[in-house]
């Protein structure tokens, strides 16, 4: 069935067909277009457009559609060139007239845009609650290690001690920041476009503060031209998608580095790991390194989505049907990565004695040892070149600084004293750093108690 056959003469081609059609992917909304329906005919209705027969036919007929498709004696075909067109031909064969009426005093644009909106708005539901999980286990690991202590990095060099606590805190905040805009974006679309028409309203007499309230949007959108050909929804949620994926490939770069043979701060449960098909010893970390290589095809479907939408005029083109598909799959690609992301942390197992041993021999306390000399009046500049020519030796002898004997130290500075190796201590040097948002433990448990009450809260 076409919703659009009436001015033609001849049947459409075959390949033209099945070019245009969208219902091989649009049917993933075919629950959003019934609920959307079952709105417009009871907003029908209530304005005395349809009867209260009809309206109570239409609907009967709309629920058993749903029904059917969810338990499967219903099945979507590819004769139809949308799941609108789908719906409304399986209602009419159904229920007979009072189906040819679902469409009155609607277009499928405003149609297919509301569709959109409501499958979008449910996504976005669905992946801030993904996020949240994820926020669950890096808050658990934080909880547990406010003394595992580690180098932190800085051109992927060691460079003063931190606390895996610390390090995975800094990921909190970022996922935090991704509910955040996924929570405005939500705010922002929250808006129906439902009763706009092909783009310039309608004539009939329809109430779309209504169905808006039916559909638990916050109102009708303002313009209606506007409302059928607005996608930035869409750019904002994919661009949001992006920041996710760029998040969790990020951590995912940090992992694979920390569970190589060199690192060893980490290793990946075998349950998230694959082997090789020659070599036996191999324990691979595909699941970060495939989230790493995914997130470029999110980040494809928002460079595609604005080239698509840059050159469009007003209002309506079927070039916005490119919308769909790659929307999609960039959902289903971010929803899938962080439940796996999220499993895979969750099953690490860390490596404290590893994690130290490395901060010790990177020289993460060389900056301490060089404010202990501050502290015993030597200026800054000469404390940062009396330090470096200790560093240097200890290379030259593979030691650490807390293993160097005191004499070498009185040797280059006399200022040196017994306690120079509490001061370097790694439980020294990150303890007393303690200003909001330090590794100190006091600054952590301040931080942890505080994503604790964030957790509950949202």
């Amino acid at each position: 069935m076409k919703l659009w056959g009436g001015r033609f003469t001849k049947e459409t081609n075959e390949l033209v067909h099945n070019f245009n059609a969208s219902i091989s992917y649009d049917q993933k909304f075919y629950k959003q277009d019934i609920l959307g329906s079952i709105a417009h005919v009871t907003m029908l209705e209530k304005q005395g457009i349809l009867t209260t027969g009809e309206k109570e036919a239409i609907v009967d007929g709309l629920q058993g559609i749903l029904t059917d498709i969810e338990n499967g004696t219903l099945e979507i075909t590819g004769e139809h060139e949308d799941i609108h067109s789908f719906v409304e031909a399986n209602l009419i064969e159904r229920i007979g007239e009072p189906g040819k009426k679902l469409h009155t005093g609607r277009s499928r644009n405003d149609q297919v845009a509301l569709d959109m909106k409501l499958y979008t708005r449910d996504e976005i539901v669905a992946i801030n609650d993904l996020l949240k999980e994820l926020m669950v286990v890096i808050h658990r690991i934080m909880s547990e290690n406010t003394e595992t202590f580690m180098p932190g990095f800085t051109h992927l060099q060691k460079a003063q001690p931190v606390t895996l606590a610390h390090h995975f805190g800094a990921y909190f905040e970022m996922f935090r920041r991704d509910r955040s805009r996924l929570r405005d974006i939500y705010d922002r679309m929250n808006y129906s476009p439902l009763g706009s028409g092909a783009l310039a309203g309608t004539t009939y007499p329809l109430d779309r503060k209504y169905t808006a309230s039916l559909l638990k949007f916050d109102g009708p959108t303002f313009n209606s031209m506007d409302s059928v050909s607005d996608r930035d929804y869409l750019i904002e949620l994919l661009s949001a998608m992006s920041t996710i994926m760029m998040h969790m490939s990020r951590f995912c770069e940090e992992i694979i580095l920390w569970n190589s043979n060199e690192y060893r701060f980490v290793e990946i449960d075998d349950s998230y790991s694959t082997g090789s098909s020659i070599m036996p010893q191999k324990k691979n970390p595909d699941i970060a390194e495939l989230v790493r290589g995914k997130t470029g095809r999110v980040y494809g479907a928002l460079i595609s989505l604005l080239t698509t939408m840059k050159g469009l005029p007003l209002a309506y083109n079927k070039d916005m049907q490119e919308d769909k598909e790659l929307t999609f799959d960039a959902i289903d690609t971010v929803k899938g990565c962080l439940a796996l992301f999220t499993g895979m942390i969750d099953t690490m197992k860390f490596h404290p004695d590893v994690m130290a041993d490395s901060a010790r021999h990177g020289f993460t306390n060389a900056t301490d040892a060089a404010d202990y000399l501050v502290n015993h009046g030597v200026p800054f500049r000469d404390a940062h070149g009396i330090i470096g020519q200790l560093v240097l030796l200890c290379i030259e002898r593979k030691i650490s600084l807390d293993e160097l004997p005191l004499d070498e130290y009185q040797k280059i500075c006399p200022a040196f004293e017994e306690d120079i190796y509490d001061a370097i201590s790694m439980k020294t040097c990150v303890e007393k750093r303690n200003t909001i948002g330090a590794p100190g433990q006091t600054a952590m448990n301040e931080i942890i108690a505080a994503n604790e009450k964030y957790l509950k809260e949202s």
